[in-house]
């Protein structure tokens, strides 16, 4: 019985997240193939590393990051005065930024914004979407 379920749990993933047949963008984010490193900015599952290397392929390095002026509220940030959220930031190829675009089901779930993080840098952040 756990085999089955680790058959069944380990098919679906890959079809989520690798397959070809599984979700795609029907409008893709621009993503400017000529830059060669993007930062995204991350606060809630993407911080596992072990998601991370299943979704892009590779491990990815991280570095500590906050983003001044929003709070966490569950699985997305909300701009608020005052506050801040503490997160990552991934630094990646436009192949992975597709890929995490991906996961995050851009478009349904969520949207990629660009944001100033506290360092005075600029990231990629992935925003709730709500109906």
């Amino acid at each position: 019985m756990l085999v089955i379920g680790i058959a069944i749990g380990s098919g679906g993933f890959w079809y989520t997240f690798m397959s070809p047949y599984g979700y795609h963008p029907s409008e893709t984010a621009v993503i400017d193939e000529r830059i060669p490193e993007q930062d995204v900015f991350v606060y809630g599952t993407l911080r596992y590393d072990w998601l991370r290397w299943i979704i892009m392929g590779t491990p990815i390095e991280t570095r500590e990051a906050t983003l001044p002026g929003y709070h966490r509220q569950d699985l997305d940030i909300q701009p608020q005065p005052g506050a801040e959220v503490h997160g990552e930031v991934l630094t990646i190829d436009p192949a992975a930024l597709k890929a995490l675009d991906r996961y995050e089901r851009l478009g349904i779930r969520y949207t990629r914004e660009s944001v100033k993080l506290a360092d005075g840098t600029t990231a990629w952040a992935y925003k709730r979407l709500f109906d």
